[in-house]
């Protein structure tokens, strides 16, 4: 345990385990928002008396924020130090979440949009800096494999934000489904309105007063100062050495497809399940719940297996197990697209197992041997989790058909996206592979 340490968490033979354990907690915070937030398409869909595709706004006001924020970021993190980066992404996290409460008592569907775009402004200055951060403290042999160690505890904090978002959300809204709000008058629609906002934002102020001390945390913690040497700022040479880089470019492609295909996955599993649930004769509410209960066993499955898949990195190249991971992944979505009952579940549930390296090795692999550029080159991924806001909006849209080709299930054919971004995974790990190869 202390040679795996000596390489995984040391730089110049000073322990950087602290630091490590701080910049590792963000990861479980941002897993928190990530995956508290996926139910809610189907939860502010029902508030508010939309349609999937209305709901789905919430992912794309999320994920925008990332895009956003991502290359200001970068700038202020090569201007002044991965540590302020973490710091400036703790406080917008905690500013967005707060502004839940001010979002209810205006009662408006974009004053929650609003408050989630300013939450991922902070998470994409957070993943900006932690990630690159991480690959910084040790060696870089073993970059990869810290990340992925780092990036064990993300889904953690992506199960806690799942089970509050079950028993402290979904399970509390008042049980009445779309349809029979739609029946509601003005007055007891804003009744009914209000109390589940109530029950919604609770969570949210609770997680907002968690980022408020770990942001004083970090803010009295000495940290190390990898990688924040340069602070000259050349943007143009950058991006062009940046997209010279095909094993890079590449990268932000594949990790645009990935994080698309992660979002829908675990955000629709509620519309599939509930679909599934209902037929076998549940309320919906109950469908609901059940849902997200299989949503956490896909999430537990994904942490087990990125502990696995750390573990064989040890022995296979990172280029090699993505693709590997990428072709099972395909395989269990054809089962989600196929099946209609449960066994369509179980695969969806096994499609996590084969998403959980995915993330953070394309990281490693696109910022291998970047140096300084890896600020910025972070910044490209980070942007590319625009992916997570474009690709579930037109799942939506199909899933919002109820039924194609016949009476075939809308919502199994919509998962024919997340297999086209898998096989786009699969090639960038194998092309990666084979260039390595050459060389």
């Amino acid at each position: 345990m202390e040679k795996q340490q000596s390489s995984l968490i040391m730089k110049d033979g000073v322990s950087l385990l602290l630091p490590f354990i701080l910049v590792t907690f963000c990861f479980a915070l941002w897993g928190f928002a990530n995956d508290i937030t996926n139910p809610m398409v189907k939860a502010f869909s029902k508030i508010f008396r939309m349609n999937v595709t209305d709901g789905s706004l919430v992912q794309v006001a999320f994920y925008g924020g990332y895009f956003a924020m991502a290359f200001p970021a970068a700038i202020f993190i090569r201007k002044y130090s991965y540590k302020a980066g973490v710091l400036m992404g703790l406080g917008l996290y905690a500013i967005g979440a707060l502004l839940f409460f001010p979002s209810k008592s205006i009662g408006l569907y974009g004053c929650f949009l609003i408050a989630y775009f300013i939450m991922t402004c902070g998470l994409s200055f957070l993943e900006t800096s932690c990630n690159p951060y991480i690959l910084t403290m040790g060696s870089k042999d073993t970059a990869a494999r810290r990340l992925n160690l780092a990036q064990c505890f993300n889904p953690c904090g992506s199960i806690i934000g799942m089970y509050v978002a079950m028993n402290y959300i979904q399970a509390k809204l008042n049980p009445l489904s779309s349809s029979e709000r739609a029946l509601l008058d003005d007055t007891e629609f804003e009744a009914l309105k209000n109390a589940d906002l109530d029950v919604l934002i609770s969570p949210y102020l609770a997680i907002g007063a968690v980022i408020i001390v770990m942001f004083l945390i970090i803010l009295f913690t000495k940290m190390p100062k990898n990688g924040d040497q340069n602070h000259d700022i050349h943007i143009m040479t950058t991006l062009k050495n940046l997209v010279s880089l095909k094993r890079y470019r590449e990268g932000v492609i594949a990790q645009f497809f990935y994080v698309g295909a992660q979002i829908m996955c675990w955000t629709f599993i509620i519309q599939y399940g509930t679909r599934v649930f209902m037929a076998e004769g549940m309320e919906e509410q109950a469908a609901e719940v059940l849902s997200q209960q299989f949503n956490i066993y896909a999430m537990i499955f994904f942490i087990c297996s990125r502990f696995i898949a750390t573990f064989l990195m040890k022995w296979l190249k990172p280029a090699v197990l993505l693709s590997i991971f990428g072709i099972l992944a395909m395989f269990f979505t054809l089962g989600v697209i196929v099946f209609q009952n449960r066994m369509g579940i179980y695969c969806l549930v096994c499609v996590s197992g084969c998403m959980s390296l995915m993330f953070p090795t394309i990281y490693a692999i696109a910022l291998k041997g970047l140096g300084d550029d890896a600020k910025f080159g972070a910044a490209g991924l980070i942007m590319a989790i625009l992916g997570g806001s474009v690709l579930p909006p037109l799942q939506a849209m199909i899933i919002d058909k109820g039924t194609l080709f016949g009476d075939f299930p809308a919502t199994n054919v919509s998962f024919v996206l997340p297999f086209v971004c898998f096989l786009i995974v699969t090639v960038y790990g194998y092309r990666v592979h084979v260039r390595k190869n050459k060389e």
